[in-house]
Parts: structure tokens; sequence; C-alpha cells
């Protein structure tokens, strides 16, 4: 706490906040700390805001955000008001954080709160004549007008305005996406070919910038917005497409994006439903597969050098209607399949369900003697565990049907087959007719 307290006193913003977490961490909640950090957060904050561009020209700042050190101060400060309530500094703190932010009126309200509970406190007085500054300045330049539209708020890869800017250490502004998108082919400067060290996880949205633009051309920001959205959140009917191979639901697998065009699909999946399709060149026709697999990326590790490994899960099958290309990668309009299942009490409905029983329980019993086979083989094992975890139950015979499948070593067309199959009773049949092959029993 005291190392916190010269910190702060000498400027050492980052430290103070350092050492007002740990003292926190120990004692929680506790008024003063929660104060002090307050202040300190809110220091840093001004000093980031107020940093000159030119101080990033030698040594790139990353991770530095004023809004993030302004939304921690105001998290303090509320914490600080709910303790102390009747005090002043807690409300001068919480107005400090909500300036920072450019939240003025609910600054204000803040400041006629802590009046409130002390009326002749200087300081709330102070503050609300600074506060009503600076809304008199922002009116007055509301009043002389917005600047004009120029090409200076323009990307120069996409030719549109600016959305969620990034402006590189060489000093060029290019949207977030158009400029990771450039970067997926080498990691130049589109402009003047600077080498650049960034990438998405290092690299952050230049907030100034963006909140000007959005202040400014608020109806083409809007429009910038929705046309973003429309390609990270698909429809329920489309979905973009990798095309690799087939796959049928109940399966998990790693998979490795190293495509330029793949790598720009995943980025906008990952904003959205974190949803795509997998599907193959049907062999016979030489054109797309007219049935496909959902797959959810369920883990996402972006590499350095723009690359992703991911792990995925296969979820629905769904039917190709049409399809087209979207900046290079496939996108589908789909209609989801499902099998013609018996309704529920019907005698069907109940042979179903017994012929489900049979094959789980003779399925349960090929794994434990598949087990016992590749007791002494940690890979096999490990992939028998997997399998078996991705067991559905028995009363979804459509779901366990396509996993009895996941168990043989199908050929891609056989695999093909079963999507295309809407009969949960012959995909059962051929499940196990598959597993009793030599070439289902092969654990590889």
């Amino acid at each position: 706490m005291r190392a916190g307290n010269l910190a702060f006193r000498e400027g050492r913003c980052e430290e103070a906040i350092n050492c007002y977490s740990r003292a926190n961490s120990i004692k929680p909640c506790d008024p003063v700390i929660l104060g002090n950090r307050s202040a300190a957060y809110i220091r840093f904050g001004k000093y980031l805001m107020q940093r000159p561009a030119s101080s990033s020209e030698n040594r790139p700042l990353n991770g530095l955000d004023p809004t993030t050190h302004a939304e921690l101060a105001l998290k303090d400060a509320e914490k600080l008001i709910s303790v102390r309530s009747n005090a002043v500094k807690p409300y001068m703190l919480k107005a400090g954080a909500l300036i920072l932010l450019e939240k003025y009126e609910m600054a204000r309200d803040v400041i006629l709160s802590g009046l409130q509970v002390d009326p002749f406190s200087n300081s709330l007085r102070i503050s609300l004549q600074k506060l009503e500054s600076i809304q008199g300045s922002l009116m007055g330049r509301r009043n002389h007008g917005r600047p004009e539209r120029s090409d200076e708020f323009d990307c120069t890869l996409c030719l549109k305005l600016l959305y969620e800017p990034i402006t590189t250490p060489c000093g060029h502004s290019f949207c977030q996406s158009c400029l990771f998108q450039s970067m997926d082919r080498g990691n130049k400067c589109p402009l003047c070919r600077t080498v650049l060290f960034i990438g998405p996880r290092s690299c952050s949205i230049s907030v100034t910038l963006n909140n000007i633009i959005q202040k400014n051309f608020p109806v083409e920001y809007a429009e910038r917005k929705s046309e973003h959205e429309s390609l990270t959140s698909f429809g329920v009917d489309l979905m973009p497409l990798f095309v690799m191979e087939v796959v049928i639901p109940c399966q998990r697998f790693p998979l490795h994006i190293f495509e330029p065009r793949y790598r720009l699909m995943v980025r906008r999946i990952m904003e959205g439903s974190h949803r795509m399709g997998m599907v193959i060149v049907d062999p016979t026709t030489g054109s797309l597969a007219d049935f496909a697999c959902e797959v959810e990326i369920t883990e996402c590790e972006p590499l350095p050098d723009g690359r992703f490994y991911l792990e995925i899960e296969s979820r629905r099958r769904f039917r190709i209607i049409r399809s087209w290309d979207q900046d290079g990668y496939r996108v589908a309009e789909i209609e989801w399949v499902q099998d013609i299942i018996p309704p529920e009490g019907t005698i069907e409905r109940e042979e179903l369900l017994e012929l489900t029983s049979n094959a789980a329980e003779h399925t349960r019993s090929w794994i434990r003697r598949a087990k016992d086979a590749a007791q002494y083989d940690q890979r096999k094992l490990e992939k028998l565990h997997n399998l078996e975890s991705m067991m559905p139950s028995v009363r979804d015979p459509e779901g366990f049907s396509f996993w009895l499948a996941t168990l043989s070593n199908l050929r891609p067309q056989d695999r093909l087959e079963l999507l295309r199959i809407r009969d949960t009773k012959e995909r059962i049949k051929r499940g196990l007719i598959f597993l009793k092959t030599d070439q289902g029993c092969r654990m590889q």
C-alpha cells in the first residue's frame, strides 16, 4: 500500500496500480485501496489520452487503452460508493471516470448526487464548473458544424469509410479486417511496404480515430457496421464452407488453417457464430457435394504468423441449395436435414428404440474389446476414450446412428451416402455391418 502511494505521488501510475491490485487481493473491497486505485486509473487514463502520437514512433505502445483504464476506474468507484455512500471522494472518482468515457450527462448526475451528500463541497462544485465548461466547448464545436467527409477517413484498401481502424507503427490507417486480410499474404504495410510485427492479438483498434469517425459520420458508420455484421453473422439459412472432407455428426478432431482465404473466413466466423460447414468435392460430379455437415469451433488458437489451430466438433447435416464465392471462400444457401422418425408411442418408434439399445450394447462390447487389445498403445486408447465420450443417448436414435458410423474407417463416398440417408434404421444397420468388417475393427 505504501509502495503504491509513493509510486502514485511520483507519477508512476502503472506501478501504483499493480501495488494497489496486490493489496486488494489481500484485503478485498478496502475503501482506501479502491479509492487510490481508481484515482491511479484515472490519472493514467488522462496521460494516455494526452499522449502525443509521436511517442509511438520509436517504440510501439501496445495494450494501452485509455477507455479500458477509465472503465476500471469507474468499476472501483462504484464499489467505493456502495461501501461509503456518505463520503464525497467516491462521487468525485466516479464523475472523473465518466468524464474520461465522455459520458458527460451521467457525470453531471453523479456530481449532483455528491452535492446532496455534502452541499458545501468545494471539490464537487469545482468539478461541476469544469464539466459545464467542457460541455459548453463541445456544444460550440457542434454548432460550428461537422467536418466535411474527405478521403482521409477512407481505408485505402477497400476505399470505404474506415471501420474499426488500426494505425500501423508506420503511421497508416486501415480497417482492421482489411489490414489482416492483406497480411495473410505478407507482413508488410500495404502502402509503404514497411515490415509490420503486429497481429490480431497484439494490435488494438485506434479508439480516438474510431470515436471521431463514429461521431462525425454516424450514417455512413452505421452502414459500414451493418455491412461488417453481414459478413460475420450469417443468417440461419447461410453457411460459410470449408472445402476439404466429408464430415458426419458426432465427430471431434483438430484442424490446421493456413490458406489466406480460410484465415479470413475463420476470423469472421470467430466474430459470429463459431460455426461453418465442411464439404467435399464429389468425385463423381467434380463439383461440391450436395450434402455437408455443420461444425462448431470449440477451441481456436491463433498462431503468431496468422495461421489458426482449431478444435472442431461436428453438429448437424444440411443440404446445399446453391453456393457462391465470397472473398475467396465458398458460402452456401442451405436447408437443414433430419431423419424421418416415427412418432412417439407408435410400434415403429418402439422398434427403432429397441434396435438402438441393442446396437448400443453391441458397440459397448466392441469398445471394451478394442480397449483390451490396445492397452499398451496410448494413442489408440485415447482415441477410443474420445469416441466413447461422444456417444449420444439411445433416446436419440438419429444421433446414435451417426456416432456409430464414426467408429469405422469409412471411405469419403460411404460417409457422404450416410449424410444422404434419412432412414435411421438403415444407417444403424449399415453402421453395425461396417463395425463387423476388418476395416471397421482397425483403429488407426
